[in-house]
């Protein structure tokens, strides 16, 4: 009989070694060194995150908001580090994702919610 949370843990495993997950902590270890850049990254997804909430909410973000993230991100760009950096968290981001629409898939969580009866 297969133990379901034995494989779950074979699963952390090996995401741990995956080249995604590796390269991500290894180029966030570099870039939160830097104490001004882990502030900079850590207030840009505070005001992410506050903005996503507000459409959670079904509220749009107020305009300020939106004008603060977008002047942040502008400036962001401009560190190469921090670029490397959220492209790495975007590549894991993608392999957790598909993962969880592997899993749902395979569970049928979630599927046909949409349909028509």
């Amino acid at each position: 009989m297969v133990n379901v949370y034995d494989k779950a843990n074979e699963l952390a495993a090996i995401i741990k070694q995956s080249e995604e997950y590796k390269e991500y902590l290894k180029i966030k270890d570099e870039v939160y060194e830097d104490e001004q850049n882990k502030r900079m990254i850590k207030d840009y997804k505070k005001l992410q995150f506050e903005a996503q909430a507000a459409y959670m909410t079904g509220q749009e973000p107020k305009p300020e908001l939106m004008e603060k993230i977008q002047k942040m991100g502008e400036v962001l760009q401009f560190n190469p580090k921090i670029t490397e950096f959220f492209t790495a968290e975007y590549r894991f981001n993608s392999l957790v994702s598909d993962l969880y629409k592997i899993i749902g898939e395979a569970c049928d969580v979630g599927a046909n919610m949409f349909d028509e009866d």
